[in-house]
């Protein structure tokens, strides 16, 4: 039996209210605007509200969502939470989810791949529909960073910020949808990009506390490396299992970390830059919710039509990757 077609049916996205610009960080730390744009291409972050944590913002992303699908929670078959941020190590940020948009027949689980984690989700959910499973699927990448930020040490706090997005996925016309994806780990790079303690291996202790190691720790120049070899091969790999070329990509949406890595992602594509979704400059990194804020934001600017070929890529701590090419569908060719 041929497998059932698969796209995003609703998409949605929160980012919070408070605005932390460049100008903000130099008076925390030894950093300026001009170094941290021409670096990054970095101009803001949205930083999470006292007591608002990754659940909260997940859940603002998935009820815009629900809303643009025009399906009750009550539909939804399972809940994937992509977090590095949970709201605590158990239970699930996903059941937090779950409960609080009402999705009480979904089963539930979160999903750590770093900021690659809402495309590894979204590859994931579609296979429960693909397989006749699930009917509807909640994917969500949400993150609270500004929690693990060492606010002393200007080569990471710069770098990220807070945010929330979803998408619903349910089965779409054949020929839409999901048509190729590549999905990759290196475990070798694990500790170029991590949050040393707080888990089985060193848990949390005075001493732990006192040598900051609750947060993030990365070896910047390392990751850039990775990054600018692996986006453009990822992004090759998933548009070679959809069977198609460059010339076909309509829309590039890539995990918003930096912008020469972009900018790499891009030329190695021959992807010109008008095509590509880029608002690194106003939210910063925002680990796995990165994607879907951009696809959200793209979609209902206009920038994403029905019928194009728009392309997800995205690496993030591990070391992953992960890569989908969607043939968008939203709009008349949603299946009930």
């Amino acid at each position: 039996m041929k497998n059932k077609s698969v796209g995003i049916i609703g998409i949605g996205s929160y980012v919070p209210e408070h605005e932390m610009t460049n100008k903000d960080l130099e008076k925390l730390v030894n950093t300026n605007d001009e170094w941290i744009v021409e670096r990054t291409g970095i101009k803001s972050r949205r930083i999470a509200a006292d007591g608002e944590a990754t659940s909260d913002m997940a859940v603002f992303a998935a009820q815009k969502a629900l809303n643009d699908a025009g399906v009750a929670a009550e539909e939804i078959d399972l809940v994937i939470v992509a977090t590095a941020t949970p709201d605590m190590s158990f239970p699930s940020t996903a059941c937090l989810v779950q409960e609080r948009i009402g999705a009480k027949h979904a089963a539930a689980f979160d999903l750590t791949a770093g900021c690659s984690g809402f495309v590894y989700g979204f590859i994931t959910g579609s296979q429960f529909i693909q397989s006749g499973l699930y009917k509807k699927v909640l994917v969500i990448g949400a993150e609270t960073l500004s929690r693990i930020l060492d606010w002393t040490d200007r080569n990471t706090c710069v770098l990220f910020g807070d945010g929330a997005g979803a998408a619903v996925l349910g089965e779409v016309e054949e020929g839409y949808g999901l048509l190729g994806s590549e999905l990759g780990a290196d475990g070798h790079g694990g500790e170029l990009l991590k949050l040393p303690a707080g888990g089985s291996r060193i848990p949390a202790s005075h001493s732990t506390v006192d040598q900051r190691q609750h947060y993030v720790s990365m070896s910047g120049n390392e990751v850039f490396k990775f990054a600018i070899k692996i986006m453009g091969s990822a992004a090759l790999k998933a548009l070679e299992r959809a069977g198609l070329t460059r010339s076909d990509v309509d829309v590039l949406v890539p995990h918003q970390a930096n912008i020469r890595i972009i900018q790499s992602a891009a030329k190695r594509l021959k992807v010109p830059l008008e095509k590509v979704v880029i608002n690194l400059d106003k939210y910063g990194n925002t680990s796995a919710a990165s994607i879907p804020i951009a696809l959200d934001e793209a979609f209902h600017s206009g920038a994403i039509k029905q019928g194009n070929v728009v392309v997800l890529v995205g690496f993030g701590a591990g070391l992953t990757w992960a890569s989908a090419v969607i043939k968008w569908n939203k709009g008349d060719h949603t299946i009930g």
